[in-house]
């Protein structure tokens, strides 16, 4: 059968109705969708811990958990089962994983004066335990494992759990296994879904809680880490996978219609947008994109992402970029002659992919920088993960005693003028004339 792109979009910006805006930029989360089912499993898990967990595992991926923790004889035969050149691929993705978040640590303790007399910083602490949710079952993502867990470990988490869903015969797959153990998880749980967002929250006999839950899940897990956010911190809401292409004259058909496969493989809700100023460019990319998409592996779930997709031609290279802006997608390729001016005037995305060599594909393995990020135009509100996704930032201040005289006045004016009296009262005492003078 011929491939119909009936719902690609292929339009000039200024042509696109408001149903077909709508649809692109106000593609939420809907969460609320799926909130009954979810509030269910949640309230089960924090009721009777790890037997709703075996009931839950068995209802969801049918099969019957004795043991949720897998044990290390499995992970060392997990190892046995990886051959050695997919581990070096992990070992080169986690030396740039480790090595670029490690660049965006700060200092552990700064302090600097202020005004005479006044020393104000801010001690860095790490987060004591950390959950990743590692998506699997039906197909693996040992590269979520790192992307969850080196920035984890580089920031010093001291415990960082993995929790992945069981695959067949109750097994998580040997790569996801020895992708976690490489990348210094502590424990790895398999079990996934709703149930283990609420594990990792509440306790289960098997699993201590954990301070916070990153990492990418279906919207099931979405909806969980949302309802959980006064128990458990999470990294952020995400939906599905998104990406954003601004091109000019100077890019490839061949190359934009295959980053816009690459996207659609993911997921039949995943969304791909080429915005250009090049009208020629535009019709080319459609060519390609369906020839393209009628030879993919996954041409089914492929077909399906495109009917979400999009091919965008601009008025102008500045109409592409306040559109993106706009959208604020998960991932932003920007192949285009001068990539750094455009990319001067892009405040909304959540990964940056610039020039005709730098595919998503690299950000999603091995470049250094992280996946896990906002989509469903959440870019416009939260970052990536990063480092400090995984610390706490505690503001420190020192102040002489004749630091505080030069302050008294503007403390103690705006405290009375708050009616807070007695916080005006704790800077004068210190201030008045003592014996024994503090040190």
């Amino acid at each position: 059968m011929e491939l119909e792109l009936i719902g690609l979009i292929f339009k000039k910006l200024s042509e696109l109705d408001d149903e077909e805006v709508d649809g692109l930029l106000l593609r939420g989360l809907d969460v609320q969708s799926v909130m009954s089912t979810v509030v269910e499993i949640v309230g089960e898990v924090q009721e009777k811990g790890d037997r709703a967990l075996t009931e839950q595992t068995e209802r969801f991926d049918g099969m019957r958990i004795g043991n949720f923790r897998v044990a290390d004889d499995e992970i060392e035969k997990a190892q046995g089962q990886v051959p050695e050149r997919l581990k070096r691929a992990l070992e080169i993705a986690i030396e740039n994983i480790a090595s670029f978040h490690h660049q965006q640590l700060d200092r552990d303790l700064w302090m600097n004066e202020t005004s005479p007399g006044v020393m104000a910083g801010q001690k860095i602490v790490p987060l004591d335990s950390v959950g990743a949710y590692v998506p699997g079952g039906r197909a693996t993502y040992p590269s979520s494992a790192l992307m969850t867990v080196v920035p984890a470990k580089v920031a010093g988490v001291e415990r960082v759990i993995v929790c992945t869903p069981p695959g067949k015969e109750g097994k998580v797959d040997p790569l996801t296994l020895v992708a976690a153990e490489m990348a210094g998880a502590d424990e790895i749980y398999r079990v996934g879904g709703v149930q283990a967002v609420a594990a990792m929250a509440f306790g289960t006999e098997t699993i201590v809680p954990v301070q916070k839950i990153v990492g990418p899940g279906n919207i099931y897990v979405t909806a969980a880490k949302l309802l959980l956010r006064s128990t458990v911190e999470i990294d952020m809401p995400a939906g599905p996978s998104e990406v954003l292409i601004i091109a000019d004259y100077s890019a490839e058909p061949e190359v934009l219609a295959s980053d816009m496969i690459a996207q659609a493989e993911h997921d039949p809700q995943s969304i791909s947008v080429l915005v250009t100023d090049d009208e020629d460019l535009a019709i080319a990319t459609k060519v390609e994109v369906e020839k393209q998409a009628k030879e993919a592996a996954r041409r089914e779930i492929v077909e399906k992402s495109l009917n979400r997709a999009a091919i965008l031609t601009a008025a102008s290279m500045e109409q592409a970029i306040g559109f993106s802006n706009s959208f604020a997608p998960e991932h932003l390729e920007i192949i285009a002659r001068d990539p750094m001016t455009v990319l001067d005037e892009i405040k909304n995305a959540g990964s940056v992919f610039l020039g005709p060599f730098t595919p998503v594909a690299a950000g999603d393995y091995a470049s250094g920088t992280n996946h896990v990020l906002p989509t469903s135009g959440y870019a416009r509100l939260f970052s990536g993960l990063n480092v400090d996704s995984f610390v706490k930032k505690i503001t420190v201040q020192k102040i002489s005693k004749d630091g505080l005289s030069l302050l008294s006045d503007a403390i103690t004016i705006l405290a009375e003028a708050e009616g807070l009296s007695a916080h005006a009262e704790s800077v004068r005492k210190r201030l008045v004339e003592r014996k024994q003078e503090y040190v």
